[in-house]
């Protein structure tokens, strides 16, 4: 009489960083997808918001202004998370130190935007007189300081990147982070210049799409990258 043995399968070895790495990287994509999506539910929610002239910046006054103020904060600490996933992903390469310490600057203007509301103007909340602010409060100015700020960390982000995958050898890479750096720039410049047209709420909106695409590009691409943090152990 013979008695079956079954052998134990071999024990995974689980690479902690890889997956920690992969799990920051993971939060690129989302938090531009939640900015997004947040803003454009609420914007169709809102009496008298209108896309093609005013930023998602002014859904944060109002009752209901609380939805956008936490969009902007919860999205920049996911964009500080993927951050972190980038300069863990790029192993202290080129670029590595400053690509992501940038990419988190931006994640931080998020959240002092978030912090510090924009001032009512042209027509939103309704009610608001059109045009420029009616009162420029602190609170307002620190919002635009923290916008540009943040804006200005993304382009730079972009453009210490596309070196970066330019020494690589990616060159598709580092035309993508050249272009997406301009297209984000031109969109803030437009709006910087202190014009509500339509042409230049649209520019904007052209730039903050972009910029979120780009993130969730790059942190795709990392997360590829990145080995699979689990494997038969040998």
């Amino acid at each position: 009489m013979t008695t079956a043995t079954t052998a134990a399968p071999a024990d995974d070895y689980c690479d902690r960083p890889s997956a920690v790495t992969r799990s920051l990287l993971g939060y690129g994509p989302l938090a531009g997808a939640v900015y997004l999506t947040s803003g454009v539910v609420h914007g169709l929610s809102r009496d008298g918001f209108e896309f093609s002239r005013h930023s998602l910046s002014l859904l944060a006054n109002g009752s209901l202004g609380w939805i956008h103020v936490t969009t902007l904060v919860v999205t920049g600490l996911m964009t500080v998370a993927a951050a972190i996933g980038v300069r863990r992903a790029l192993r202290g390469g080129p670029g590595a130190s400053w690509g992501g310490g940038l990419l988190a600057g931006y994640g931080a203007g998020l959240v002092l935007g978030g912090i510090f509301v924009a001032d009512p103007m042209d027509g939103f909340p309704v009610g608001t007189p059109a045009g420029a602010p009616a009162e420029t409060t602190l609170s307002g100015v620190l919002h635009l300081a923290s916008g540009g700020l943040g804006f200005a960390c993304l382009v730079a982000a972009t453009a210490v990147l596309a070196r970066r995958f330019s020494r690589e050898s990616r060159t598709g890479w580092a035309w993508a982070s050249a272009i997406s750096g301009a297209v984000v720039l031109a969109g803030f410049m437009g709006v910087a210049s202190g014009s509500t047209s339509t042409l230049a709420v649209g520019g904007l909106w052209t730039g903050v799409v972009t910029g979120w695409a780009w993130i969730a590009a790059v942190s795709v691409h990392l997360y590829r990258r990145t080995p699979h943090p689990t494997r038969p152990r040998d």
